[in-house]
């Protein structure tokens, strides 16, 4: 029995390479189940598992793993063989060649390549032609295939609450938004956070101020509020939400740089055609693609020319800030926010036609 899993989210890949491991040693069904509700693995105190890395073991170790059989154990116990950064194999006919009464799991925490070229695919491929990668490989062998996608950004607070109340933690409706969107798709880190906020609320419910306070990032949900706000041009809840971040400490070049992020967010989301150039954009302004699918309902919007003007707006109220003529930077900040939001005379830029005082 051969099992590949590969996809670029390890802590669910974790998930199920427990629910995977605990089915075969029992030999249960080894179908995928919910990850949501599964407890993270500890498969170091699973008797009949051995465990290797490609990276350093030979492909003659980890076979004889598959063939050995200790001094006591059953003549039908059952044995598990994890290869973990199965990519680094380099001897593929281990797959084939591995013994059948033994499971060998293959682990890549990474996408990998779909397979052949499309012109290779055209080409009849010889009976006898070894594989050409690890997915070929495990398919050729008769073996499951199986990708761990990463969360999809709808599927990320239900995810959230699914967990929190696997570790018995209550979360309100505004803490899981707060945290799904400081944390985004990475369900590493919503595991530690969820915990982190466990440990302080006791058991008390887990507020937004708690996840504000404590979770890093969390700021940036309120700027995206804030820039919601703007682009629907509702000044009165932008100037609630602006007053918020500032009554939480939170300092005003902070805001002022968060919300210019925000709008080179929506000018990347507003070119997406599918989900998929999602990943290539988050990787060119080093986002994520939570944050660029999260705005994309906004950035239908929002035109080039917004962008360009928010960014003039956002630059004067910088300058206006940095060469002190204002008399506090909160007003300037306060003003960029209406002039975002289309209120008549509160642009900034006039202001910077003028000498700035000496002081």
């Amino acid at each position: 029995m051969v099992f590949l899993l590969h996809g670029e989210d390890s802590f669910r890949t974790r998930l199920r390479l427990g629910n995977l491991a605990t089915a075969l040693l029992s030999r249960a069904p080894a179908g995928p189940t919910d990850f949501s509700t599964m407890v993270e693995p500890r498969l170091g105190a699973l008797l009949g598992i051995t465990r290797h890395d490609a990276r350093f073991d030979t492909p003659s170790a980890i076979m004889l793993s598959g063939q050995a059989q200790g001094l006591f154990d059953a003549v039908d116990e059952a044995r598990v063989v994890i290869v973990d950064h199965a990519e680094a194999l380099k001897d593929l006919d281990l797959i084939a060649s591995f013994p059948r009464e033994a499971a060998l799991v293959l682990v890549a925490v990474e996408r990998l390549a779909a397979g052949r070229s499309r012109r290779a695919q055209q080409r009849p491929k010889a009976a006898n032609a070894p594989a050409a990668n690890l997915l070929e490989a495990v398919e050729a062998a008769g073996g499951s295939v199986e990708r761990i996608e990463r969360l999809a950004p709808v599927d990320v607070p239900g995810w959230i609450s699914a967990r929190a109340r696997l570790h018995g933690i209550k979360l309100d409706p505004e803490a899981v938004a707060t945290l799904a969107s400081a944390a985004g798709s990475d369900s590493e880190r919503i595991e530690q956070e969820i915990k982190k906020l466990g440990a302080y609320a006791g058991d008390a419910t887990v507020t937004a101020a708690d996840v504000r306070a404590l979770v890093s990032g969390a700021i940036e949900a309120d700027v995206f509020e804030l820039t919601q706000a703007v682009v629907r041009k509702d000044a009165r809840t932008a100037v609630a939400t602006l007053e918020r971040l500032l009554a939480d400490g939170n300092a005003v070049q902070q805001i002022l740089a968060l919300l210019l992020w925000q709008f080179r967010v929506l000018l990347f989301a507003s070119a997406m055609r599918t989900n998929a150039d999602s990943e290539r954009m988050a990787k060119a302004i080093r986002s994520s693609p939570y944050a660029i699918q999260r705005a994309t309902a906004f950035a239908r919007r929002v035109t080039r020319v917004d962008v360009v003007r928010a960014y003039e707006a956002i630059y004067a109220a910088d300058q206006v800030i940095k060469t002190g003529r204002a008399e506090s930077d909160v007003a300037p900040l306060t003003l960029c926010v209406l002039d975002l939001c289309g209120v008549a005379n509160a642009d900034l830029r006039d202001m910077l036609l003028v000498e700035a005082p000496r002081r």
